[in-house]
């Protein structure tokens, strides 16, 4: 049987109380950037014990929603924290502290989304010189590039791809559910108005080709990405699975070793919440054990 739907079974039948998983918290906080000149905010999940050890340090995880979404779509619809507590308690997962910061809303609204610097929005700036350090430095972190990992669905699948081919030395593992690894220029969208959010977006996507990143990689950082663990997870029904290959392809002809899985399902949060129940065993196994 599938462990997560074992793990999912005993709490309904009451063989994991609930009371179990009380302890661990989901809190709100808000940062005002000047990269961006507005305020942003985002969910952070508190591990059960957070708190309860007097210098206890934890590692970090940074979790990304997808295009139109925001950070409470991972609370509210992937049950972050309902996961995290059931993985925790039957040991599969390390305490671990996950930070889901908002790089979207309605873009059909005209909303700022992508979790990378654009023309307008340099939200991968304020990522690594405000968010970061403010996360870090207020919460009990333990802030080093072997005890943070990145993750993200679709659009944040494509970000925390490109923060790890972009940032390799900040990060020990990534793991990418859907994710928007590139656009083929010849089959993007036109757009009436090339200024529009999605517009921006989808060029952006286009010239930050993680994609393209691995395959005209120098050795210097190939090496580099040989730092990171990759696990990249794609539905059999996903319309951007056929991309997830072309970077698995990438990849192994570059020498760097990635997991990638093909499971049943397509581009929902059905596919993204079992995600979530190997997500987190592998980032654990990926932090450093001090």
């Amino acid at each position: 049987m599938n462990k997560h739907v074992f793990i999912v079974i005993l709490s309904v039948l009451g063989l994991i109380p609930v009371s179990l998983f009380s302890r661990s918290r989901v809190v709100n906080d808000t940062i005002f950037s000047k990269k961006l000149n507005t305020e942003r905010v985002c969910s952070i999940y508190l591990p059960p014990s957070y708190g309860e050890v007097p210098g206890k340090k934890y590692p970090v995880l940074y979790l990304f929603h997808g295009m139109s979404q925001t950070n409470q779509d991972w609370v509210w619809r992937g049950h972050v924290q309902e996961v995290a507590d059931r993985l925790i308690y039957a040991q599969e997962a390390s305490e671990m502290i996950i930070v889901m910061p908002d790089a979207g809303g309605d873009i059909y609204k005209e909303v700022w989304n992508g979790f990378f610097n654009m023309p307008g929005w340099l939200y991968e700036d304020f990522f690594f010189e405000e968010f970061l350090p403010h996360v870090e430095s207020k919460y009990n972190i333990i802030g080093d590039k072997e005890n943070r990992a990145v993750a993200g669905l679709s659009m944040g699948g494509g970000g925390a791809t490109g923060y790890g081919l972009w940032h390799a030395d900040k990060f020990a593992s990534v793991y990418a559910m859907s994710a928007l690894m590139s656009i083929p220029e010849e089959g993007a969208a036109r757009f009436e108005n090339p200024n529009s959010k999605l517009a921006i977006l989808t060029r952006a996507v286009i010239d930050r080709s993680c994609i393209k990143r691995v395959a005209e990689a120098e050795e210097n950082t190939v090496q580099a990405l040989k730092s990171v663990r990759w696990f990249i997870d794609c539905g059999d029904d996903d319309f951007l699975l056929d991309r997830n290959i072309e970077f698995f392809q990438a990849m192994r002809k570059a020498g760097i070793p990635c997991q990638f899985r093909v499971r049943d399902g397509g581009h929902d949060w059905e596919y993204w919440h079992s995600a979530l129940y190997m997500c987190l065993p592998f980032v654990s196994r990926t932090f450093d054990k001090r």
